[in-house]
């Protein structure tokens, strides 16, 4: 007989390198996931991490340059290569900010002698007016045309001032009792102007234009009207309007007049207390976009103002205020031109920078020795100039990121227009002024909830289907059905999607009741047939079904079930609901029905999910030791306490990581959620409602972000989160798995 014990033993040379490299095979593949798992982990922090860097401000350059009058407005050109002044004596001047040529005044324009007072509208249209003391305004605006020179290449684009005056040269009658304008207000759109005034005796002017184009005039006519407009306080200290020429802000000392412009009817619509401060001087500002208003009402306090909806009439509300460094009162508030943020400089020579959205401010330094008297942000918002006297010093300014902070991401914040705080995702709009909400919760949440609904509809089938399959099912059987469940596994998840999304969503729409119908009842016949077949059927019709078939009774009757439901469920919703459930619902319980829902989604995604938990439960059932189940058989007990009572606490660890493992599916799950839930991303456990993933989010909007943005870095953001959930539910899964294990393993 031939020895086997050299083979056995592993002794064979061929064998042990065998051994060997499957050994080194399955380590280096072990390691190289691991290395990967890293990897990806660290690049998603390499892509995030910018979102959370801190602003910062350097100095650039500093230079001198003398002009005879004061100054009344300072701005930066979109190029950061040019800044034009405009002066108390009605000069337009543009100073060059570029390397040795800074400080040079390379054009002086005279818009109007002598004005007693300067508009100036919203950063991003760059529109300005003066007026005078006859009650004339000309409206204009800078402009800054590219050139190149073929000649001298090397000197590169060339940036040519001018000005424009979009309502003609000629000056503009706003009061016909020719009194001074000593405070004036302006806002100019392609179609649209609102040029508003306060006279020397405390009269309100106001003056709006429209351009009407027509077929015979493409260039286009305006139509202008002149009003008056009652109600205003003895002392204005700053006026505001909005683009739309529908409301004007009238700041007084103590009060903010709301005026709602509608030509000869204008009125003042609300009168506001702002809590300013006694002996302060209330300074107003409107933000990017118009629909808020900043104003600083005490010396260390800046509140933002904007209109809500509230019992059917719109209303001024503080949402928030913005805490200066304590010691001294705040000087200028300078605006971003397109993000709702702002710099404040403070008398102490404290610099700040904030957003609305973020709580405190998200800059802080003492910058400046001396006070400057204009400060001007640049429209990239990438640079800072101050005026001191005849010293111009140009900052560069790091802020990529200023509306992302933990507030924003995980907090409700109080979005302009909305009624209340409100965690919210919406990351586009059509509305370059529009202000990116990109709070995770709503998204975080609906892959929870889509989860948890997935796995209600998925475990009890899953492992209802495993227990039977493993315990109780004969090996014939067994031998067909667990292969087939587990194909379903190859089954694509868009195809899944795709059919819940255009079959399964309408069907549900229209048989809703019949579901309803169906859920409770199914529980319900199924304990009636097993008491039937337990009870009331005779032993002998018992015997003659082999053991384990008892499934093809119940399939017969699901059938019928569920056809039955879906044929009575009129007749319950006509009897139970005034005949629409769907309204019933919305007008008895304010529970809304989307036709792509949780319901659909939770339906859907647990068929993809019941393949991975049946699969891993069915294994640990069927490996639990045969002589555990036939001594507890030998001692008495019956199929169902040896079931409870040792098959399923032996399993637990399989059927614990079976359940995890499924968890884990659905969190991750992305074509089925894009496809059946209508991408809503609501805070409602409604079923019947839609919802919007993490998976989903990342699928749908990264190939619209601009790499590198906001958007783009939290959708990376969005993905970490995901993949912290898997890595921390398999956590959980292994440590559960592990416990249980220790616990049964004496059995």
């Amino acid at each position: 007989m031939a020895d086997a014990g050299d083979f056995l033993k592993g002794d064979s040379p061929g064998r042990r390198v065998k051994d060997k490299l499957a050994r080194y095979g399955v380590t280096a593949g072990g390691i190289f996931v691991l290395v990967t798992l890293v990897l990806i982990f660290f690049y998603l922090l390499y892509v995030i991490m910018p979102i959370f860097a801190s602003v910062r401000v350097t100095s650039q350059q500093t230079f001198s340059t003398a002009f005879p009058d004061q100054a009344a407005v300072i701005r930066i050109s979109e190029q950061n290569d040019l800044a034009y002044r405009l002066s108390t004596q009605g000069v337009l001047s543009f100073v060059s900010l570029n390397g040795e040529q800074a400080g040079q005044v390379s054009s002086q324009i005279q818009i109007m002698a002598q004005p007693t007072s300067v508009a100036r509208t919203l950063p991003r249209e760059e529109v300005f007016a003066y007026g005078n003391a006859a009650g004339q305004v000309v409206l204009f605006k800078p402009l800054f045309h590219n050139a190149f020179s073929e000649q001298t290449p090397q000197a590169g684009r060339q940036t040519k001032p001018g000005v424009a005056y979009p309502l003609g040269r000629a000056p503009i009658q706003l009061d016909p009792q020719q009194q001074s304008l000593t405070l004036l207000a302006a806002s100019f759109r392609d179609h649209q102007a609102v040029i508003a005034g306060i006279t020397a005796d405390q009269r309100l002017r106001v003056a709006t234009f429209e351009k009407s184009v027509s077929l015979q005039n493409q260039q286009g006519t305006w139509q202008s009207q002149f009003f008056a407009v009652p109600g205003m306080p003895a002392r204005v200290d700053a006026l505001a309007v909005t683009p739309d020429a529908r409301t004007l802000y009238a700041l007084g000392a103590q009060e903010l007049y709301v005026v709602a412009l509608r030509g000869e009817q204008s009125y003042v619509r609300e009168v506001v207390d702002v809590g300013a401060e006694p002996g302060s001087r209330a300074q107003m500002t409107l933000l990017s976009g118009a629909n808020s208003l900043l104003i600083r009402t005490g010396h260390q306090s800046i509140a933002q103002w904007f209109e809500v909806l509230r019992d059917g009439e719109r209303q001024m509300v503080k949402a928030r205020e913005f805490k200066l460094a304590p010691g001294s009162a705040a000087t200028h508030l300078v605006p971003e031109y397109s993000r709702k943020g702002f710099f404040a400089v403070q008398q102490d020579g404290t610099l700040s920078a904030f957003y609305t959205t973020v709580k405190g401010p998200i800059y802080q330094e003492t910058r400046f020795e001396r006070v400057p008297e204009w400060m001007a942000i640049s429209p990239r918002a990438d640079r800072l100039l101050t005026v001191s006297g005849d010293q111009w010093q140009v900052y560069k300014v790091n802020n990529r990121h200023p509306e992302i902070g933990f507030a924003s991401l995980w907090q409700k914040i109080w979005y302009e227009g909305y009624p209340e705080p409100a965690y919210v995702w919406q990351s586009t709009s059509a509305s370059d002024e529009f202000e990116p909400k990109l709070s995770l919760v709503p998204v975080v949440f609906g892959t929870l909830k889509a989860a948890l609904y997935a796995m209600v509809f998925a475990i009890p089938l899953a492992l209802a289907g495993a227990i039977y399959t493993a315990y109780f099912m004969s090996s014939s059987m067994r031998r067909v059905i667990k292969p087939t469940v587990e194909i379903m596994e190859a089954l694509p998840t868009v195809i899944l999607g795709f059919l819940a999304g255009i079959w399964l969503a309408p069907v549900i729409e229209m048989h809703l009741a019949g579901v309803f119908l169906m859920v409770v009842a199914f529980p319900l016949v199924m304990l009636v047939v097993g008491l039937i077949w337990s009870l009331l059927l005779p032993a002998a019709w018992r015997v003659r079904l082999p053991g384990g078939l008892h499934i093809l009774v119940l399939i017969p009757v699901i059938i019928l079930l569920c056809y039955g439901c879906l044929n009575l469920g009129p007749v319950f919703e006509q009897a139970l609901f005034d005949g629409d459930l769907q309204v019933y619902l919305a007008s008895e319980w304010g529970i809304g029905y989307d036709q792509r829902n949780t319901l659909v989604v939770g339906i859907a995604m647990g068929f993809a999910v019941i393949p991975t938990v049946f699969t891993i439960a069915e294994d640990a059932i069927f490996s639990v030791p045969g002589h555990l189940t036939s001594g507890s058989l030998a001692l008495g007990a019956t199929h169902w306490q040896t079931l409870t009572r040792v098959v399923l606490l032996t399993a637990s660890p399989g059927i614990f990581s079976a359940i995890m493992m499924g968890l884990g599916r659905a969190v991750g799950e992305t074509m089925i959620v894009l496809m059946a839930t209508g991408n809503t991303p609501l805070m409602d456990w409604n079923i019947l409602e839609g919802l919007r993933t993490l998976s989903a989010t990342i699928a749908i909007e990264m190939p619209e972000s601009e790499v590198g943005s906001s958007h783009y870095r939290v959708l990376f953001l969005a993905a970490f989160v995901l993949f912290v959930f898997t890595f921390l539910f398999n956590t959980i899964a292994e440590l559960v798995r592990q416990r249980l294990r220790e616990r049964y393993s004496s059995l």
